[in-house]
């Protein structure tokens, strides 16, 4: 399998990953991060069970990892809309890190997917991969809830812990609302954090796809120890970003700094210095070890990213969190199709270090640009278009909460001046 061919089937995943990434947030919104996580699973892992029958033929193998990517694209613009409704501002950096579980599925997939290919073949660990999927599904079915309100194990004082200091306004029952898309279309702050979002998605997703790459054909390792090396970085993020994540929360208790300052303030370490290791990188010729650090540090340090470009959105919108991570994800998952295509396209004739130090600078300046453009135009402030009422255009649109105690105001106010005349 050539290598352009590969980049289109890595590319597959990634180009329905974005497709439904752009509604996610909204359909979570609008019909609960319960069930659309609930749904997004069940297909998944059914057809990761169907893997081997797709390999059959290269187009039923894209077909499937694009109807993969569609299913899992609305998964954390959900998993956002329901931070959003359960969690304290003081306390999101712990959820927003709890996030990076994803890293640990990394961590634990490479490393036994490898060992399982190697002892039982393709089939078997694919069936192993989706079982688990299904598995995991029936548990967030049973223990997940869209709100505290509807969660039959809440008790009433963590419920009313919850409900007097989160910040969005849904509640269980409430009638949906459409996002102010105008708004926020024209809202600086809100592109700066799709730019800042965009460079965190190019470092992850560049890893992600051409890592592997990189350790087997460039720096020689086999497959079983490819596994446990690829791995490394995912772990890093995961353990920093739950470090940065107590921080964070830690910060906003003390009322140390802003949330501006934070977000800011901590772009230099998610986004500026794994910028600035992936172009050391290129410095460290075959050095297999200095290779592996490097990486693994680039990576581990975007953990911080829990303390910005991921957590931003509900800074800016928390009525909304889910709608404007699932834009701004939308944009930054199309990294996931463009760098296989990078990086089969200049791998495609030659695939040495020289080809390699280019594809690492690239990744390299999406990276810095990214964060000075957030440093300058970025907030960490609540938009005016947050406020529900005034996205509801006042009684134009269905969905205000209490309409119906207006209309009567506005009775007696009117009986009142009837009554004086």
């Amino acid at each position: 399998m050539g290598q352009k061919l590969q980049g289109h089937i890595l590319g597959a995943y990634f180009w329905g990953f974005t497709i439904s990434g752009l509604p996610g947030g909204a359909i979570a919104e609008r019909f609960g991060p319960h069930l659309t996580v609930t749904v997004s699973f069940v297909i998944s892992g059914i057809l990761t069970i169907l893997g081997p029958w797709t390999t059959l033929h290269p187009i039923l193998l894209i077909i499937s990892r694009f109807l993969i990517g569609l299913s899992a694209g609305v998964v954390y613009p959900s998993l956002h809309c329901l931070i959003a409704r359960w969690a304290p501002p003081d306390e999101k950096g712990k959820f927003i890190a709890a996030l990076m579980g994803g890293s640990l599925g990394t961590v634990c997939t490479w490393p036994t997917l490898g060992w399982a290919i190697e002892a039982w073949g393709w089939s078997a660990a694919l069936a192993a991969c989706g079982g688990v999927a299904l598995g995991w599904t029936a548990l967030w079915w049973w223990v997940v809830r869209d709100c505290p309100a509807t969660h039959p194990w809440i008790g009433e004082e963590e419920l009313k812990y919850i409900s007097e200091r989160v910040q969005t306004k849904e509640t269980a029952g409430a009638k949906k609302r459409l996002p102010p898309y105008k708004a926020i279309l024209k809202s600086t702050p809100f592109w700066a954090l799709v730019i800042l979002h965009f460079g965190n998605m190019w470092g992850l997703f560049f890893l992600l796809t051409a890592g592997p790459n990189f350790i087997t054909n460039v720096l020689a390792f086999d497959l079983g120890h490819t596994g446990i090396l690829a791995a490394l970085p995912y772990l890093a993020r995961l353990i920093l970003a739950l470090i940065f994540g107590q921080i964070g929360d830690l910060i906003m208790k003390k009322k140390w700094m802003s949330k501006d300052a934070i977000r800011k303030g901590f772009v230099p370490i998610s986004h500026i210095l794994p910028g600035l290791l992936l172009a050391i990188q290129t410095l460290t010729g075959c050095d297999v070890n200095w290779a592996i650090v490097l990486i693994t540090l680039s990576l581990g340090l975007n953990g911080a990213s829990t303390l910005t470009n991921l957590q931003n959105a509900h800074d800016l919108a928390p009525n909304f969190a889910g709608t404007l991570y699932g834009i701004a994800n939308c944009l930054g998952s199309a990294t996931g199709f463009i760098s296989p295509i990078i990086v089969g396209y200049l791998t495609s004739t030659h695939n040495g270090l020289h080809e390699w130090h280019t594809i690492f600078y690239i990744g390299s300046s999406v990276y810095i640009a990214s964060g000075i453009i957030f440093w300058f135009f970025g907030s960490g402030d609540v938009q005016s278009w947050n406020d529900l009422e005034e996205t509801a255009n006042k009684r134009d649109v269905v969905g205000i909460e209490n309409v119906s105690f207006d209309d009567v105001e506005v009775d007696k106010n009117d009986k009142k001046d009837r009554e004086t005349r």
